[in-house]
């Protein structure tokens, strides 16, 4: 039996393991990319969201009940902007609502991304739609509840 030991022993050992912390920050960074594009979508799903409530429920100065709409499609959502047309028109009337998302972060989860930089500031998310039937919607009766 030959116990001569080679200089070569352990080298697939090390090479599986750096292999494998290669693979495990790539795939960290590919989550961390499709976790920002669902950001972004969920973002400007919310913004079309908190648009459509506005017109249909909003009674053109219920601000908390729109973020809370949107927060629930996007919960990293703070604050809104609720820009009604005319400027001080009423729920008679408004020709339209701009539903606008701004200063929302995303934060990275890998490290070699989050390292560099910590979170990245999306940017701003603006729906605008004309006024319709308010309080009425023909589609679903539960929209404004």
């Amino acid at each position: 039996m030959n116990t001569v030991h080679s200089p070569q022993r352990g080298a697939a050992t090390v090479e599986f393991s750096l292999v494998l912390l290669m693979f495990l920050m790539f795939m960290l960074a590919v989550t961390d990319l499709s976790r920002l594009l669902f950001a972004w979508n969920a973002a400007t799903e919310a913004s079309r969201l908190g648009a459509r409530y506005a017109v249909v429920c909003d009674d053109t100065g219920n601000k908390a009940a729109v973020l809370a709409r949107m927060q629930m499609m996007q919960p990293e959502i703070a604050d809104i902007a609720l820009d009604w047309r005319p400027a001080g028109c009423t729920a008679a009337s408004c020709e339209g609502v701009t539903v606008t998302i701004t200063d929302l972060r995303f934060r990275w989860l890998s490290p070699v991304i989050g390292s560099a930089v910590a979170t990245v500031a999306l940017p701003t998310f603006s729906t605008y739609l004309p006024r319709e039937s308010m309080r009425q919607d023909p589609n679903s009766s539960a929209m404004c509840q």
